[in-house]
């Protein structure tokens, strides 16, 4: 992962995250798979984009290549600037499909796990972990267990857990595929909200369209594997925003248009 080496000219914006024609391959019993191919795209500090695509076309790839899990065959990827330097092992915050809590520690502990493992001082990450717990809506949840939350209250204290050490960046994979629909919607007013409050870039895998459309300020529509770009799509709705905002014709235009570069109309 490359750091720019030449401040952007003085009339021009630097793109938190750069990526250019991106590809990487995997191997498999001595077969070569492409999983992502040609993929070009830049995001704006404090942006929430989306990636959507078909099951298996590297969404997932994409992000484990910007935390620096796995290399890129070729193309360039860059993160922060000479101004902004980044580094992956401090500077992301990752949120799964699961919330993924140790079941033995209590949610305030669960949150302070990258605290501790970063060597933060203690003290201030306890009381920003109950700031945060709040955040999310979890006040007066912190000495409870995991068993003792819903899914959907498990998922908002890993959220929490993932912003504890501040980071620059936060990677969501498909983070409320697991819970039920209401339960889903909900979350998403709460993320947009939680994004909106915190100014943090986020970068959200997910299959619905629909949650794409209301989270996002632009979307990365990707093809069938191996991911190529099929399209970006800015996205310009009135904030805050609410449920309601589903059932509109801008909201509806959006869907169609991201349908018909999906092929799916």
């Amino acid at each position: 992962m490359n750091v720019a080496e030449a401040s952007p000219a003085p009339d021009s914006v630097q793109p938190f995250i750069h990526l250019d024609k991106v590809r990487k391959s995997y191997k498999a019993r001595g077969e070569e798979f492409l999983a992502v191919s040609d993929v070009t795209f830049d995001v704006a500090a404090g942006e929430f984009v989306a990636l959507v695509g078909p099951s298996g076309c590297g969404k997932s790839t994409l992000l484990k290549i910007l935390a620096d899990l796995h290399h890129h065959d070729s193309g360039e990827v860059r993160i922060g600037s000479p101004d902004n330097p980044f580094d992956p092992s401090r500077d992301i915050g990752m949120v799964f499909q699961q919330a993924l809590l140790l079941r033995w520690r209590t949610i305030i502990d669960n949150v302070m796990l990258p605290a501790e493992i970063l060597g933060l001082p203690i003290k201030q990450s306890r009381e920003r972990a109950r700031d945060l717990l709040a955040m999310v809506g979890l006040a007066g949840f912190e000495d409870r267990y995991p068993h003792e939350l819903s899914g959907g209250m498990q998922q908002r204290a890993s959220i929490a857990r993932a912003f504890i050490h501040d980071p620059k960046l936060i990677l969501m994979d498909e983070p409320f595929g697991a819970l039920d629909a209401l339960t889903r919607e909900r979350m998403n007013v709460e993320l947009h909200r939680i994004w909106r409050e915190s100014g943090k870039t986020i970068l959200f895998v997910t299959h619905s369209i629909s949650e794409a459309i209301f989270l996002s300020s632009q979307i990365v529509v990707l093809t069938a594997r191996p991911a190529r770009m099929a399209a970006l799509v800015p996205i310009s709705l009135p904030e805050p925003r609410t449920v309601a905002d589903k059932t509109n014709a801008e909201f509806s235009n959006y869907a169609r248009k991201v349908y018909e570069l999906l092929g799916m109309t």
